[in-house]
C-alpha cells in the first residue's frame, strides 16, 4: 500500500499528527473517518499522487496521531481544533493552499476547516455525510438504528470506552460490517491496520471524544455560523452512497446547499465506504473536479 509515499509524524497545534506524503504538484489533503485511519485511501492514493502532492493524515485521536486527554467541554476534540491540526500540518509542509478530499468524520473536520480557514482551501470533496447539525436535528428512527454508534459513543465516560476496549475487533466488525457491502470492501492488510490502531492506548477515548464534541461544542459552532450567515464559498462537491443511510434519511445535496454557495454532487452506486468500495468510480468523479 502507498507505493512511493513516505510516512512521518509532525508536531502541530500541540499534538503529533501522523501522515503519509507522496506525489508532486498542488497540495491535496486526505482525511479519513471512523473507525479507520488514513489507510482508507490506499486504493486511490497512488493515482491521486500523479497529479497532486498528497498528504493522507490520521486525525487526532485516531491512527498513530496523538490522543489528547478529555476536557469537560470536549474542546480537545472539537472539529475546530482537528481542522487547525491539519491546516498547520499543510503549512509546515509548504502546502498552505490546498484542496481536500474527506470522508465521514474527516469530512466533518474538513467542513469546519474550510469555514475557519477559507484562505487555505481551494476545492473540497466530502463523502457520504450531510452537515452535522442537519443530521442531529433531523434524526429519525431509521437513522438512529443505523447510526447507533452516534448515540452510544457520546455517553459519559468511561462506559463507551470500557466496552470498546473490551473487544476492539468485534466493535470494528460491528460498525464496518453492518453497512450495505459488509466486510467485502476491506483488504486484509487494511483491516489489520485499522485493528492495530483501534487497540492503541487512548484510541477509545479519542473516538468517544470526537463524537461527544460533535454533539456539543461543534453544534454550537455550527449554529453560530448559521446565525451569522457564514457559509462555505469554495467549490464544493458532495458525493454519497446510493446504498447508504445518509442518502436514504437525508437530502445531502439540499442540506449542503443550505450552508454553501457553490455546490454540486450526486449519489454513487456504492455504500458508505466509497473509497474502498468503488475506488475507480470515485477517481472518475473527483479528479476532474479537483483539477478544475
Amino acid at each position: 500500500m502507498f507505493a512511493g509515499f513516505e510516512k512521518h509524524q509532525r508536531k502541530v497545534n500541540g499534538v503529533e499528527i501522523a501522515y503519509r506524503i507522496g506525489g508532486s504538484g498542488p497540495g491535496l489533503l486526505l482525511l479519513h473517518g471512523h473507525p479507520q485511519t488514513h489507510v482508507i485511501w490506499h486504493k486511490i492514493a497512488e493515482t491521486l499522487a500523479r497529479s497532486f502532492t498528497v498528504v493522507a493524515a490520521d486525525l487526532r485521536g485516531y491512527g498513530d496521531s496523538s490522543k489528547p486527554l478529555a476536557d469537560d467541554q470536549h474542546l480537545n476534540y472539537s472539529k475546530r481544533e482537528m481542522g487547525r491540526d491539519n491546516v498547520e500540518l499543510m503549512n509546515e509542509l509548504g502546502l498552505s493552499s490546498f484542496s481536500v478530499l474527506a470522508h465521514d468524520r474527516g469530512a466533518r473536520v474538513a467542513h469546519r476547516l474550510a469555514l475557519d480557514h477559507p484562505q487555505n482551501v481551494k476545492r473540497m470533496v466530502l463523502l457520504d455525510i450531510a452537515p452535522t447539525l442537519a443530521m442531529y436535528s433531523q434524526t429519525n428512527e431509521a437513522f438512529a438504528r443505523a447510526y447507533w454508534h452516534w448515540f452510544f459513543l457520546i455517553r459519559p465516560a468511561p462506559l463507551p470506552e470500557t466496552l470498546l476496549e473490551a473487544d476492539p475487533e468485534q466493535f470494528l466488525r460491528s460498525v464496518m460490517g453492518s453497512r450495505s457491502a459488509g466486510m467485502a470492501p476491506f483488504t486484509d492488510d487494511a483491516f489489520s491496520e485499522y485493528l492495530r490502531c483501534l487497540k492503541l492506548p487512548g484510541t477509545a477515548r479519542g473516538i468517544c471524544e470526537d463524537y461527544r464534541a460533535s454533539a456539543t461544542i461543534d453544534l454550537d459552532y455550527d449554529r453560530a455560523d448559521l446565525a451569522a450567515s457564514n457559509h462555505l464559498t469554495l467549490p464544493l462537491m458532495v458525493l454519497w452512497g446510493a446504498e447508504g443511510i445518509v442518502g436514504r434519511c437525508f437530502n445531502p445535496l439540499k442540506e449542503w446547499q443550505n450552508v454553501a454557495t457553490d455546490v454540486r454532487g450526486k449519489a454513487l452506486p456504492a455504500g458508505h465506504y466509497i473509497a474502498e468500495e468503488a475506488p475507480e468510480l470515485l477517481l472518475s468523479e473527483v479528479l476532474p473536479f479537483l483539477q478544475g
